[in-house]
Parts: structure tokens; C-alpha cells; sequence
């Protein structure tokens, strides 16, 4: 029996994935549940377990191949009742079947309006075309209507249209605009250097890198970055993390640290301002009431992700404590989804777990404001014409000028300060 192996549907919004390494090759043996290849799409890596026992048979999407949701990528040769996945014993040919069952379980996501430029009419494997969101959203800037959309010629897998495509339409229109140009552009077009070979090494970015370069560029470009930095007295919050610390291990088994207690504040602060909990679209201002709390974690050597603990208000110390964890384990074992790393309303990036004291972030999108933090580290202070040794640390919230004004921004920090300085054990548990 075969069983067909699809490209997983790794979250609500994410449509394709790219195949970054397969851990088994063609006739080699797999155990149910090992990993058998490893994805990349817009939001996240992920490591891919095999849902059946068996031989790898045949393998139909390459490495560095991208493919829609629901694509056969694979096959697996397995023992009659074995495995979940989708299986059939009929030969390979006859397989078109597997692909528009599959197709039925990821329409939904996928049927757009068509004012919205959503799915039109057109090949594809389940009868569709499928646009990327940046495909989209380039045509919608640019006032292309669905039915020219729809007969532009593809030149990506399997006639796909791609940015490059509707960018070339743009420029050979009557009336061509840049605008979308500007918008999509990564980066500027780097000037061309002689290397000498013998003593540089060109790296090829990984998929991580390209997207968090994207991610970056995009944020500058979209953003009017303003950076405020002031200083917290974390004395009381480090005294009670040294006498509960050891407890805390025992119990939960991972360490007590200051993160969750700065994200409770900030949640707090965030109650209190709530215009810093927003978003802009267009020339409107999205006020969200409820806090997804993205925070920022460092994976391998050169990555950086940004999982979001969703309805973080209702999380008291100790749940916040538990959802970063979990987050940052699946993180850096590859096991989060594209959901994970979707709707965040506000973001923490903890730069002082590498001894750093201050920075200044970069916004990340479609925020309008991100808190940076610094190591907290023993610091003479005058307090009250004395002078005294305190655990001291650096905030900086950088924020989109655009929304937040520097009177807001300065407040909303000063906030947070006020709640970390004030810490109410009862919080914790």
C-alpha cells in the first residue's frame, strides 16, 4: 500500500511551504513518527514526522522546491492498515484523486472574495490559481483588477504568477506606477564586487535569514521608527526571584526568570494605554482589545523568531512564565506552526540574555511598538541623597511616529517602570 505524503497545512493563513531538507531518501526505511523532512514557509521552520511505518518509495518535490498546501510531495510503501496518512493502492498515475481530497481540507482558508483578489477559476491542483499575499497585495496597491490578474502568465512552479510577473505587467501597462516597486523592494541592489576568492567565502542566506531580512526592510520602509530608553529598579523583582528561584526549578522545571514579570507589566501598561495595542491600516487605527504578546527568541546561531502568546492579559506571572517556555522549547526544536507566529498586537525582544544593556529594535509588523530589554546588572544609584547598590536594568520602546506620539510613548514606558518597581508577589501564582 501507498501512502501519499502531503505538503502540511502548517497554519489558517499560510498556503505554501518550501522543502528545505528531506532526512530520508528514495528506499530508505522510516518509523512512524521520525522525522522525514524539514519545511520552510513565511512564518516558520518546522520538522515534518512520518505518519506511517515504511519505505520511502519516491520522492516528487526536490529540496529548495516550493509547493502548495495539500501537494503530494511523496510517497511511502507501508503494510495494509498502516500509517494516517492518505493512502491508496492503485498505481502512482491514478494518485489525482489524493490531491483533491487533500484540496478539500484547505479550500477554506484559501477562498477569498474576489474583490479581495482571492482564488480564480485556473489550473492548479485543486482547480484553482493561487496568488501569494505579497501577489495580492501588490495588485490591490496598484489597482489591477482579478480578471487581469488572472490572465497574467505565470513564471513560477506550475504557471504560478510571482511578484517579478505582476511587477513586469506594471511596467509595460500605458500608465506604469513604482510605487509597488518601492513597497516590495527587500533591499537596494547591492553594487557589484570582485571577491577574491581565495580570501572571502560567499554564504548563501538560509530561508530564515532571507525572511527575517524581508521581515526587517519591510518594517523600516513601512514604519517612522522612534526609539525612548529609560532605566528600572528591578531590586525587588531580582530579591524575589533569588528566594523563590530554587523552589520554582524544583516545581516547574525551568528557571525563574525576569521575562515574565516585564511582559506582565508591559500587559499592564498596555491596559492602561491602549493606542500603544494598536495597528494602522491605512488611514485607519486598529485598536485591538486583547494583548497577543509576541516574544522575540534566537534560534541556532542566526535566526530570530517571534512566537506570540495569544490573550496574554488572562495570564497571570506564572501562566506567562509557562507560555514563554513553550514557546521558546518548540522555537528551537522546529515544532511551532504558522499560527504560532501570526497576530501579535505587541512585541518584547530580550537582547540582555546576551550581557547587552541597551539597543533599539526594529518594530515588528503590523505593530506600532516593540520593548526592548537590557541585562539587569548591580549599579551604584542615588536614592534619597544616598547612594546604594541596586539591580538596575534598560528599557527602550521603539514606536511608529506615525500613532505613537513621544508624550504617549514616554508615559507607556514610565508605566511599565511603575509596575516593575511596585511588583505585587500575589501576581506570580
Amino acid at each position: 500500500m501507498q501512502v501519499a505524503v502531503l505538503m502540511p497545512k502548517m497554519g489558517e493563513s499560510i498556503t505554501e511551504g518550501k522543502i528545505v531538507r528531506w532526512h530520508k531518501k528514495a528506499g530508505d526505511k522510516i518509523d512512524r513518527d521520525e522525522v522525514l523532512l524539514e519545511i520552510s514557509t513565511d512564518k516558520v521552520d518546522t520538522e515534518i514526522p512520518s505518519a506511517a511505518e515504511g519505505v520511502l518509495s519516491k520522492v516528487l518535490v526536490q529540496e529548495q522546491e516550493t509547493a502548495e498546501v495539500g501537494t503530494v510531495i511523496a510517497y511511502i510503501e507501508t503494510g495494509a492498515g498502516q500509517g494516517t496518512g492518505v493512502a491508496d493502492e492503485r498505481p502512482e498515475p491514478e494518485h489525482e484523486d489524493v490531491r483533491m481530497a487533500s484540496a478539500e481540507n484547505t479550500s477554506a482558508h484559501r477562498a477569498v472574495d474576489r474583490k479581495n483578489y482571492g482564488a480564480a477559476p485556473s489550473r492548479g491542483y485543486n482547480g484553482d490559481k493561487f496568488y501569494s499575499p505579497l501577489v495580492k497585495s501588490i495588485a490591490k496597491a496598484e489597482g489591477i483588477s482579478l480578471d487581469e490578474l488572472t490572465g497574467l502568465e505565470g513564471t513560477g512552479s506550475a504557471g504560478r504568477v510571482t511578484k517579478e510577473d505582476v511587477i513586469r505587467y506594471i511596467e509595460n501597462r500605458t500608465a506604469p506606477t513604482t510605487r509597488a516597486r518601492k513597497e516590495v523592494s527587500s533591499q537596494p541592489a547591492a553594487p557589484q564586487v570582485k571577491y577574491e576568492s581565495a580570501r572571502e567565502q560567499v554564504i548563501p542566506m538560509d530561508n530564515m535569514r532571507q525572511r527575517i531580512m524581508e521581515h526587517m526592510v519591510a518594517s523600516r520602509d513601512a514604519s517612522v521608527h522612534v526609539a525612548a530608553i529609560t532605566e528600572v529598579d528591578m531590586t525587588g523583582i531580582a530579591d524575589y526571584v533569588s528566594r523563590n528561584g530554587e523552589a520554582f526549578q524544583k516545581r516547574e522545571g525551568f528557571p525563574l526568570t525576569f521575562m515574565p514579570f516585564i511582559s506582565h507589566a508591559a500587559i499592564k501598561a498596555l491596559k492602561d494605554f491602549p493606542l500603544v495595542n494598536s495597528s494602522i491600516q491605512g488611514t485607519n487605527i486598529v485598536q485591538h482589545n486583547y494583548v497577543n504578546l509576541g516574544i522575540a527568541v534566537a534560534v541556532e546561531t542566526t535566526g530570530l523568531l517571534v512566537p506570540v502568546i495569544k490573550r496574554a492579559e488572562e495570564k497571570n506571572v506564572l501562566g506567562l512564565a509557562r507560555a514563554i517556555k513553550d514557546l521558546a522549547t518548540r522555537a528551537r526544536t522546529k515544532r511551532l506552526t504558522g499560527d504560532d507566529t501570526i497576530g501579535s498586537t505587541f512585541s518584547i525582544t530580550n537582547y540582555g540574555v546576551f550581557g547587552n544593556l541597551m539597543g533599539t529594535p526594529i518594530i515588528n509588523q503590523p505593530n506600532v511598538a516593540i520593548l526592548g530589554v537590557g541585562a539587569v546588572k548591580k549599579r551604584p544609584v542615588v536614592i534619597n541623597d544616598a547612594i546604594a547598590i541596586r539591580q538596575m536594568g534598560f528599557l527602550t520602546l521603539s514606536f511608529d511616529h506615525r500613532l505613537v506620539d513621544g508624550a504617549l510613548g514616554g508615559q507607556f514606558l514610565e508605566m511599565i517602570v511603575h509596575y516593575l518597581e511596585n511588583f505585587d508577589t500575589k501576581q506570580v501564582s
